[in-house]
């Protein structure tokens, strides 16, 4: 048995998979928050994932065509792949320093350009630049998002751009861009091997990076944390696994194609948490959000029907 090579327009249904895992994931982390802090949480995802990323990459070197394992570790693949991490980590603290603001939601509402930067970053270090059609779903997809998830006090808010929550937000969403980018930036420089292989590789490397720089921060400075972690383990284990699935299709996905169109895409997972919530909740949406819902889904049916 072998895993079946990916095809051209495969990155689609990898997107999709990787948006209900983190949607899970997210939903397993919210109790850890509230029992070991974000930060703590932030690493439980890492950390726990560690073991599910190492069988995967098992698995797949397991499976996987014995040609499609060439690899180039290099230099270069290591600095693109650390600035994805690193970017990641300062995009996540970026984003709590948003929600610590009286304006959290300004702030987390703008990290959502995200997918915005993540196509000019796209065009100017890797060269890898939309067509008009796709930067014109692009930008549809991100009014309807902004429209779907800002609160109503940003339109009448005075002196918006005077508030640091706002660069709190656009920071993160730089630095999530920057990180989809380095990935990407990653994965073009493994050109002889698998989708599924450099995924994987990925993965396990971003994560145990990221593991070990939060770890000894929290050593540092809130030791007691680490201790909090290990009693929550079995929560903990859970959004470890979810979270690692989520970066399995992330990581795959990016290998395949264009970062810009792969985040563009990911947008799904806010649908799925909407409609999820709204359903659970028995709430109404607005005028507003109707609109910025049927914005983003046409963005996203635009992107998909390219392929």
């Amino acid at each position: 048995m072998q895993l079946p090579e990916l095809t051209s327009w495969a990155w689609i249904p990898v997107v999709i998979f990787a948006a209900a895992a983190q949607t899970a994931r997210n939903a397993s982390q919210r109790s850890l928050i509230a029992t070991v802090g974000t930060l703590a949480a932030t690493l439980s995802r890492f950390l726990y994932g560690l073991p599910f990323a190492l069988l995967w990459l098992l698995f797949v070197l397991k499976f996987s065509a014995p040609q499609s394992h060439e690899s180039a570790f290099t230099l270069r693949y290591f600095g693109w792949l650390s600035v994805g991490a690193l970017s990641q980590l300062a995009a996540t603290g970026l984003m709590l320093l948003a929600m610590k603001e009286r304006n959290f939601l300004i702030g987390t509402t703008l990290t959502k350009t995200e997918v915005l930067q993540v196509a000019l970053f796209g065009a100017v270090f890797l060269h890898e630049v939309p067509g008009w059609i796709s930067m014109l779903a692009i930008l549809v997809a991100t009014v309807g998002v902004l429209m779907l998830s800002a609160p109503r006090a940003m339109v009448s808010m005075r002196g918006l751009w005077t508030d640091r929550t706002v660069w709190y937000g656009l920071g993160s969403g730089a630095g999530f861009a920057l990180a989809a980018v380095g990935y990407r930036g990653a994965s073009l420089e493994q050109p002889g091997m698998s989708f599924w292989l450099i995924g994987a590789w990925g993965v396990l490397l971003a994560q145990a990076l990221q593991s070990s720089l939060v770890v000894g921060y929290l050593l540092l400075r809130e030791p007691a944390r680490l201790i909090e972690i290990a009693r929550a383990w079995k929560m903990s284990l859970v959004a470890g696994s979810t979270g690692a699935l989520a970066s399995f299709g992330w990581f795959t996905a990016v290998a395949m194609h264009s970062a810009a169109e792969v985040r563009t895409l990911a947008l799904v997972e806010l649908l799925f948490s909407y409609l999820v919530s709204h359903r659970l909740m028995g709430e109404r949406l607005a005028l507003r959000e109707k609109l910025g819902l049927g914005l983003m889904m046409l963005g996203l049916v635009v992107i998909c029907l390219r392929f």
